[in-house]
């Protein structure tokens, strides 16, 4: 166990209290049930949405998202992607037939550059989707009017940041669609987990059939079924299948979780901020980049970039942070530059990475180390001394 981990009590025993409370029943639901839908509905009350569908993780979610557009856009087109993100974003893209168009970062939030962004629309551009990677708020008010203008939907990934915020407003609540992720290591936990959130009916619908099976029943709306039904009558209506699509259901468990965590998710982002302001007050800060844009942040975990290409400066920091236990990843979201994972090779060509120098720079040259609600203030300045101790 590593003194300093990347995370530590994301799942707490009053968690499990509750999960062994509903195991005691003398026959307790456990498949998809009133929980599932009980844990969505509080989800979408705390986001600021009209609706949200629990799957088995936050992969899933991109998946069944890109599967939405792709229903929307048949022939296919453009997704504007960043070079740091996780790999299911990129993944689910080419996985449903759309080409990804790859835009570096903004080394302050770690998200896309909004002029690169921009400059990166084409006529085939079907949708931007937008990691806010660990924690920070990836959005900018030029970005969001651009695209409503353009009428090109905005995807956000959400899964590393739940709580941040923009002008006051979620992060979540913004574009077309939303994904989070509930793995362990995220804000809150259901042990693995992920949502997809929306106001649109049409694609909260299809949303609850693609994540299971693509069946009819499993919409929430009877208009929907009865049009499904007027237009199959052949059909069982229980067996009536919309879409070519997945088993990524999440059960009773889950939902049991989420509900727990969800009682103290504002509380824990609260602490996890704290943590941040003196971790980035105490980090040298000619060594490291410590001006991060923070505001509506709602820290994943604490980056550790170096401002320079110092070699001996990141050896010693690496050889130091396995010496006093300190779990790090090295590249920050997803390990660093896309664009050199094997994954893409023969779709984008061998030396491509080269024209991204911001994330290029990460991949090498950062780190991320964990930031957590139960992590004390003794605990970030020790963390400190012990990573200028390597300047």
């Amino acid at each position: 166990m590593k003194k300093y981990p990347l995370m530590r009590n994301n799942i707490l025993r009053q968690d499990l209290d509750e999960v062994i409370k509903h195991l005691s029943l003398d026959d307790p639901i456990l498949t998809n049930g009133p929980m599932v839908r009980r844990f969505e509905e509080e989800w979408s009350k705390w986001l600021g949405v009209k609706y949200s569908v629990f799957v088995n993780s936050g992969a899933s979610s991109n998946l069944i998202t890109m599967s939405i557009l792709k229903n929307l856009y048949p022939q296919g087109g453009e997704i504007i992607v960043p070079t740091l993100t996780w790999v299911s974003d990129i993944s689910s893209v080419i996985q449903t037939g759309f080409t990804p168009v790859f835009v570096d970062i903004n080394p302050d939030t770690l998200g896309m550059d909004t002029k690169l962004i921009l400059d990166s629309i084409t006529d085939n551009t079907r949708a931007v989707f937008l990691t806010h990677a660990q924690g920070f708020n990836a959005l900018t008010d030029e970005l969001i009017s651009k695209l409503n203008k353009l009428n090109i939907p905005l995807i956000e990934d959400v899964c590393e940041s739940h709580g941040a915020t923009h002008n006051g407003n979620k992060a979540g609540t913004f574009g077309l669609i939303s994904n989070f992720s509930f793995f362990y290591a995220h804000h809150m936990s259901t042990i693995e987990g992920g949502m997809i959130c929306t106001n649109n009916k049409d694609i909260f619908e299809q949303a609850r059939m693609l994540r299971s099976h693509g069946m009819v029943r499993e919409a929430f709306f009877d208009d929907t079924k009865d049009k499904y039904l007027m237009e199959n009558p052949d059909l069982n209506k229980d067996f009536i299948f919309s879409f070519p699509a997945f088993n990524m259901r999440n059960n009773e468990i889950g939902g049991i979780l989420g509900i727990s965590q969800l009682k103290r998710l504002d509380h824990n982002i609260k602490l996890r901020k704290e943590n941040l302001k003196t971790f980035l007050s105490l980090l040298n800060s000619e060594a490291f980049k410590t001006d991060f844009y923070i505001k509506g942040s709602s820290n994943y975990a604490f980056n550790v970039i170096l401002r320079n290409k110092d070699k001996s400066l990141l050896n010693r920091l690496i050889n130091l942070m396995t010496k006093e236990g300190i779990e790090f990843r090295m590249g920050s979201a997803g390990g660093g530059n896309q664009l050199r994972q094997p994954y893409l090779r023969g779709i984008i060509p061998s030396d491509y990475y080269k024209k991204f120098p911001v994330t290029e720079h990460i991949h090498f040259y950062g780190f991320y180390i964990g930031n957590f609600p139960d992590l004390s203030k003794k605990e970030v300045i020790s963390l400190c001394d012990i990573l200028n101790s390597a300047v």
